[in-house]
This record gives structure tokens, sequence and C-alpha cells, in this order.
């Protein structure tokens, strides 16, 4: 295995998936050749979300860069920002709403797994 060193602008910036005004650039990945971990940056731009989902056997651990957003846990709503820490557990519901005016951008670190399985609780 190498190390792996590039800049998030080199990364393709995708639509998330049912998201609205939200983006996802997978940094570090299975691709890479990364054993454990996949590294992902998330962007969601003003009035953007993505909707209430669950993982059932993925955890989750966020960092935000920047901007703030709503992120509801469980039937927990928390307020979070820049320099914030989050962990989801896996089969916990969340959702993410930007409801600011700046962009928000965070960190999400998942284990690499065979699979990875999302439950939507809202229709396409």
């Amino acid at each position: 295995m190498k190390a792996v060193v590039r800049p998030s602008s080199a990364v393709e910036l995708r639509p998330v998936d049912r998201g609205n005004k939200a983006f996802i650039q997978v940094l570090i990945g299975p691709e890479d050749g990364v054993p454990h971990f996949i590294t992902r940056k998330f962007t969601i731009m003003p009035g953007g979300s993505i909707p209430k989902h669950k993982h059932p056997t993925i955890e989750h651990e966020q960092f935000v860069l920047s901007g703030s957003m709503k992120v509801c846990i469980g039937d927990e709503v928390k307020e979070i920002s820049a320099g914030q820490a989050v962990f989801i557990p896996a089969d916990t519901s969340h959702w993410y709403k930007n409801e600011g005016s700046e962009p928000v951008e965070f960190l999400c670190v998942i284990p690499k797994t065979s699979g990875y399985e999302t439950n939507w609780f809202e229709e396409k």
C-alpha cells in the first residue's frame, strides 16, 4: 500500500443522492487501496438539505470545517458549526439542513465495509 496525498479540488464533486443543493467528494477511499476507512467531504449550500435516512451497519464520525447547520440525530435536533465533531451511531436516523446564508462543509469518516446500505424515510 502507498501513501495518498491530494487536494480536495482534484476530487469530483457529485450531487448527494436525494439531497437538495448537497454535494459529496470521496477524498480517500477504496479506489486508493485504503484498507479500513473512507474519508468524504460534504458541502451543503444555503437552503440545501439531505433528507432523513439511516445506515443499519455504518457509524459516522464527522467534523464541521465551515458554516453551520441543523442536524437531527434520532429525535434530537442540534445546531452545529465549524470546529464541532459529531458521532452518529449505526442504525440511527439523521438529516441535515443548511438554513444559513453560507455553505456548510464537513468531513465524514466511515468504516470501509463490503456494503453501504441506506434506508430513506422519505420517497424520492
